[in-house]
């Protein structure tokens, strides 16, 4: 029951404080607006300005900070985008430049083929290498010449930089397949041009991509000795560049063992010519007729 008559005295209280509280404060503001600072301007109006003052500089450098931070990113946006464009025409200028050096390589090869046909005696036909085997075990190209154009199997393959390969298999109509000299399956005649030494040049699946067997450990042999067609396979003329030798080695038995690095990049054939006829054989290799017989006496 106490605490029940006490409440409305409380709240009287409360509301009494509130009002002496507006009462002064409304007198405070009265006496400001009476009392002049030494320029003459009320110490209210005084310090209503300073406070709109620091609210304007507040205000402004926010404005500002957010102009500036609003410029800047549209600076980066237009600088983005000059770069993005920028590089867009750097991309376009490689794959031209990338495509010009193509056309060139292939007019280079071109002039070299040409060049081939005028100054070799052998007869030879271009053709374009357009498939390529993807397996390892056998390294072939598909070229775009076939029965009809007048390709036979074992056709010897060239290229300005040396010999390539031959025909396998029955050609098409319009096209054949060629096996790699790198092939581990083919074979050349082959003759160190420094010192005549004979030999075979085969495949091979390890680095150099080419072997030379048959050559005794008594031959002289040199690393960087040219290594060139023998003719005695009866495939590819005498005389084309087949590598060089790169590693060679006094073999266990009777032959050395020699690695040769080939002339031609096979990863970047493009055009290539076919021999369209026979090779001559070396005399060396042709069979010897037999001496004639003396006439009978009587």
């Amino acid at each position: 029951m106490l605490s029940d008559d006490r409440g409305p005295v409380l709240e009287f209280q409360r509301r009494s404080g509130y009002l002496l509280v507006a009462a002064l404060l409304g007198h405070l503001l009265l006496i400001s607006a009476q009392v002049s600072t030494q320029s003459g301007v009320s110490v209210l109006e005084s310090a209503l300005f300073g406070s709109l003052a620091r609210l304007q500089s507040a205000s402004a450098s926010m404005s500002q900070g957010v102009s500036g931070t609003w410029d800047h990113y549209i600076a980066l946006r237009g600088a983005s985008l000059r770069a993005d464009a920028l590089q867009r025409e750097l991309d376009q200028s490689r794959i031209e430049l990338q495509h010009a050096r193509a056309q060139a390589r292939r007019t280079e090869q071109l002039e070299l083929i040409l060049q081939m046909q005028r100054s070799h005696l052998p007869r030879t036909m271009a053709a374009r290498v357009i498939a390529a085997d993807p397996t390892a075990a056998f390294r072939t190209v598909t070229i775009d010449r076939g029965s009809a154009d007048g390709v036979r199997r074992d056709m010897a393959v060239l290229s300005p930089l040396g010999i390539v390969g031959r025909v396998i298999d029955e050609p098409a109509a319009h096209a054949a397949k060629v096996q790699l000299i790198i092939d581990r399956n083919a074979g050349a005649g082959a003759v160190i041009d420094r010192t005549t030494s004979g030999g075979v040049v085969m495949g091979s699946d390890g680095d150099p991509a080419l072997r030379m067997e048959y050559v005794s450990n008594l031959s002289e042999v040199t690393l960087g000795d040219l290594v060139m067609t023998s003719g005695l396979d009866g495939i590819y003329p005498r005389g084309y560049v087949i590598g060089r030798i790169e590693r060679a080695e006094r073999g266990s038995g009777l032959y050395r063992e020699i690695r040769i690095r080939p002339r031609v990049d096979f990863s970047s054939l493009d055009t290539v010519l076919l021999v369209t006829e026979p090779p001559e054989v070396p005399a060396e290799a042709a069979p010897t007729p037999a001496p004639p017989r003396p006439p009978d006496t009587p």
